[in-house]
């Protein structure tokens, strides 16, 4: 499994909603996240916005090319996507700084 971490910067102003939207999040997402090769997949939030997220996947182009094709992800980093800063015209699941892993204890 590929470990994939990541940044993103929620806008300050909106984080309560983000929380709030991250309790509700659809169903038909959440399965076409497990479909798609998403695994252990979790976001940590700072108090100012900053964003981490990590997941496990066999493939990390695949698990993004079959998000990709997917009309609930469209919709959803559509809805998304006003939350963050810098993301300079790009979706989410596009734009987010990965991180390099360093160190691994299994």
């Amino acid at each position: 499994m590929e470990r994939v971490c990541f940044l993103l910067q929620v806008r300050p102003e909106r984080l309560a909603e983000y929380k709030e939207r991250h309790q509700q999040v659809w169903p038909e997402m959440l399965a076409a996240l497990s479909e798609t090769g998403w695994h252990n997949y979790s976001l940590f939030l700072r108090p100012d916005g900053l964003l981490v997220g990590y997941f496990e996947t066999p493939d990390l182009q695949a698990a993004l090319a079959g998000m990709a094709a997917k009309d609930v992800n469209e919709r959803w980093q559509a809805q998304m996507g006003p939350f963050f800063v810098d993301l300079d015209g790009r979706r989410p699941d596009e734009g987010f700084l990965r991180l390099a892993q360093i160190f691994y204890l299994p």
